[in-house]
């Protein structure tokens, strides 16, 4: 994928790039996998507002993507979409029965390749396996985290994670992140790298595409009252005046840990992401 510049007309033109789209084949969804995605406007089951500054934004409609890979007939891929709903791109696949499903579109898939999930598919981009049958050191991505729950790691554009070992009936996966985890080998993993590799390089350019994206505007706490925020007040432009930023609300946003302490899962991670 390559990224475009248009002509600057305009000084939001002079700074934006967008993707070329040069590896979308299809370009309208299949309406039998597709819902109403509605809009909460970042409030809660209760009404009340738990994430500030969402609202607005373009309608959109939610593409049903098929994480789990429970098919074991092969697909083939009809086309390569755009998601609104991900930074990914999508792939329709059709099976002999004339079933379809979308799955994440790795690099290199395009139409008419055809693609498998189960024990014996061969170690090619789009393929699922349980880790047990895959090599050690292959690109994966969509990794489960349970058997038969669906994919829930690596599933940003443009990352993989890697499988660095296998041993008493787990293996060692690197993600993106650095972080060594381990996974169970009857879990299901896609091989390959996620498409859209250079969706993070794509400038934005206006304010009013992040509008379009539901997000709205953010006033910075450093030009409001001391009423308003702990970091308002002063004369001129004044520092935060404390060892960190800190929310409306006197909770630290910088360097602020939430995982809990005593996680469960705090055993199946060999290496953290942070870790020197």
């Amino acid at each position: 994928m390559a990224t475009m510049k248009y002509k600057p007309t305009s000084p939001a033109r002079r700074q934006m790039t967008v993707p070329s789209f040069e590896e979308l084949t299809k370009f309208t969804p299949e309406k039998s996998l597709v819902v109403i995605k509605k809009k909460n406007a970042g409030r809660n089951s209760y009404g009340r507002i738990t994430v500030r500054h969402r609202g607005g934004g373009n309608k959109l409609k939610y593409r049903i993507i098929d994480f789990k890979r429970q098919s074991t007939s092969p697909a083939t891929v009809v086309g390569v979409e755009y998601d609104p709903n991900r930074t990914a791109y999508i792939a329709l696949l059709q099976n002999e029965a004339g079933e379809k499903s979308y799955i994440l579109a790795p690099v290199g898939l395009t139409d008419g390749d055809v693609v498998y999930s189960g024990a014996d598919a061969d170690i090619k981009p789009g393929n699922t396996l349980p880790i047990a049958n895959i090599p050690v050191g292959t690109l994966i991505h969509n990794v489960e985290l349970y058997p038969g729950k669906g994919a829930q790691l690596v599933r940003s554009a443009g990352v993989f994670a890697q499988l660095i070992a296998k041993e008493n009936g787990q293996a060692q996966v690197r993600l993106p992140s650095g972080e060594v985890r381990i996974v169970r080998l009857d879990c299901k993993a896609t091989i390959g790298q996620v498409g859209n590799i250079e969706h993070d390089t794509v400038k934005v350019g206006k304010a009013g595409k992040t509008r379009h994206k539901g997000f709205r505007p953010t006033v910075r706490g450093s030009v409001m009252n001391p009423c308003d925020h702990p970091h308002g007040g002063g004369e001129g432009k004044s520092p935060v005046g404390r060892p960190s930023p800190v929310t409306p609300w006197g909770k630290p946003t910088m360097g602020y840990k939430t995982r809990n302490k005593k996680a469960r899962t705090d055993k199946f991670i060999v290496k953290r992401r942070n870790a020197k």
